[in-house]
């Protein structure tokens, strides 16, 4: 089968094939970016988001089309992120997405974003297999999560305020960097010395496997007003102490999310899961206590419409609820996973 996806949920426009013959292929992807265009405003409009997400969608479509060597006529379903996201953003693909299905007369199938994210590593060249524990910091969310299965998704911990993503971007900011912030953040922090400013860990000896990341960007705060005027090298090292306190929290509850599970695998998907300090804490500790850790490709950690048109594909397959005949539809800008 042949399942285009679609991904409009904030302020990236994905459009991807993926056919499930020969074990799964992706077969063409491409992606828009709106970063130059939020960037005057240090963050994303949802108004502009949409009218840009309207302005993409054909030519990205007739890409994909075109790369893939594939028509119109061969698709077998529309796979469209139904949430959650910005709901303006929302309305732009899943409209599309329903009308174009319905003028085809095949089937949509409405995608959770995170449960993208969440799969988006077998995408990968080495894939994980179920059952396995998942590691979500995407955006507003960071959470982990037992996979057992498609649509089997238990959740184990997530953030009681700001998400690792938000933390990210609110402390990018107070350094004074550009958006998109936390690839800024990270950047500035390798030139950052190691241990020379020490910031909380929070919720590390919690007991449990949830997160708290707002009082470390209230740390940075009165770090930044006690110092007045920030250097260069000042502000590396803030930005150097801020992610390591950010990686230290997220390797620990996710190996001990892992631990607890009984588990050998983890996957770490989402935009953060592309820093690549994390991903060099996780693997080093990861391997001395022989846990196997698996990443998207750094082109499908942030958002993208490959993971929406496999999430489609692998639902399409698994049967149940998805599959819907086009029409009638609605967007979920709020939408727990584990309730997909």
């Amino acid at each position: 089968m042949l399942v285009l996806g679609i991904e409009s949920s904030c302020d990236e426009t994905g459009m991807a094939l993926y056919s499930s013959d020969a074990g799964g292929v992706l077969l063409a992807h491409a992606l828009h970016s709106q970063v130059s265009m939020h960037a005057d405003y240090g963050g994303v409009v949802p108004e502009l988001a949409s009218r840009d997400h309207i302005r993409r969608v054909v030519p990205l479509l007739r890409k994909v089309l075109a790369d893939s060597g594939r028509s119109l006529a061969e698709l077998d379903a529309v796979a469209y992120t139904q949430g959650p996201g910005l709901a303006g953003a929302l309305l732009v693909g899943a409209a599309f997405a329903e009308a174009l299905a319905m003028a085809l007369g095949v089937p949509t199938i409405p995608v959770h974003h995170l449960e993208g994210h969440l799969l988006s590593p077998l995408l990968s060249s080495r894939p994980p297999s179920f059952p396995f524990v998942a590691l979500l910091v995407s955006g507003g969310h960071s959470q982990l999560m037992r996979v057992s299965g498609i649509g089997e998704y238990e959740l184990m911990g997530e953030t009681l305020d700001d998400a690792a993503g938000e933390a990210f971007d609110k402390t990018a900011k107070l350094l004074g960097l550009g958006y998109p912030g936390g690839p800024a953040l990270a950047a500035l922090a390798d030139r950052g010395r190691p241990g020379q400013v020490k910031l909380p860990r929070p919720m590390l000896q919690s007991g449990n496997l949830d997160f708290s990341f707002s009082g470390l960007k209230t740390a940075v705060l009165t770090k930044v007003r006690e110092l007045v005027t920030l250097s260069d090298q000042q502000r590396a090292d803030i930005a150097r102490g801020f992610q390591d306190a950010i990686v230290d929290v997220l390797v620990s509850k996710a190996l001990r999310a892992v631990k607890v599970s009984g588990l050998k695998q983890l996957v770490v998907a989402g935009g953060v899961g592309a820093n690549r300090e994390l991903r060099r804490q996780l693997d080093a500790q990861a391997a001395r206590a022989r846990i196997a850790v698996f990443y998207p490709e750094f082109e499908f950690c942030t958002d993208n419409g490959a993971m929406i048109a496999l999430a489609g594909a692998l639902r399409f397959q698994a049967g149940g609820a998805c599959g819907k005949p086009a029409g009638a539809f609605a967007v979920r800008p709020r939408w727990p996973l584990t309730t997909s």
